[in-house]
């Protein structure tokens, strides 16, 4: 976790709106993959968030070259502080991914079932990252990368996968851009809980092939599991 998730304008563009005052300028994906570009909210050099595109799959800064040897497109939130790849941009490149949804698979009746989970009463999830800017001086070639924290599975979602998305309220959002807070004070961040009540759909497994990027990955397929917060009531909004 978390290796796909969905992308879908409206109604993250509310969510967006009500966070920063800016709208999600697109495209729609509805089965993203790591190495695939997606818009990301950091707080830009005049000092007010903003959304870019970054490829989902981290190059540190330092790298010789964009690769995909090492598996970058998550981070372990309890060891990235310490990480060579990670520590800097954990000071000072926090992000936060807006999408819609997620995918996790889960092993039923000696085959994987791939399920969306999404947020029952909120218009997308927020969730923590660490952006990074590699640039090839010779060639003029400039690339934003991010990648996503993950934290151990809240006992509600574990049934899914044992990993977890990082995943925040919006009050938590602007707190994790803000990298004038001491990391020491967002640690909190990385409890496994949910900050809302989330559903876990079984979906078609059209989703398991990355390439396929229509609504059939989205096409329910059962009746949804129920996924309480366990996030105390003022930090659901």
């Amino acid at each position: 976790m978390c290796g796909r998730f969905n992308v879908t304008s409206d109604p993250l563009s509310k969510l967006l709106m009500d966070l920063v005052g800016h709208p999600h300028p697109g495209p729609d994906n509805f089965n993203l993959a790591p190495t695939e570009t997606v818009q990301v909210l950091r707080i830009g050099p005049d000092g007010d968030p903003q959304l870019l595109p970054m490829r989902w799959w981290l190059t540190p800064f330092w790298a010789k070259e964009v690769s995909t040897k090492y598996s970058m497109f998550n981070a372990k939130s309890e060891t990235a502080a310490q990480s060579a790849a990670f520590k800097e941009p954990f000071l000072k490149r926090r992000c936060v991914v807006p999408i819609s949804g997620f995918y996790e698979w889960c092993r039923e009746g000696g085959h994987k079932v791939p399920y969306f989970i999404i947020p029952q009463a909120h218009d997308g999830l927020l969730l923590a990252g660490l952006w990074d800017r590699w640039y090839n001086a010779e060639a003029g070639q400039e690339l934003l990368s991010f990648t996503i924290l993950t934290t151990a599975a809240n006992e509600n979602m574990e049934r899914l996968h044992h990993r977890q998305p990082v995943m925040l309220s919006p009050k938590q959002a602007l707190d994790w851009l803000d990298i004038d807070q001491p990391t020491a004070e967002l640690a909190y961040l990385f409890e496994s809980r949910l900050p809302m009540d989330l559903a876990a759909i079984p979906v078609s497994s059209h989703v398991n092939n990355a390439r396929n990027k229509d609504e059939r990955c989205i096409q329910a397929l059962g009746r949804s599991v129920h996924m309480a917060s366990t996030a105390p009531f003022g930090e659901q909004h």
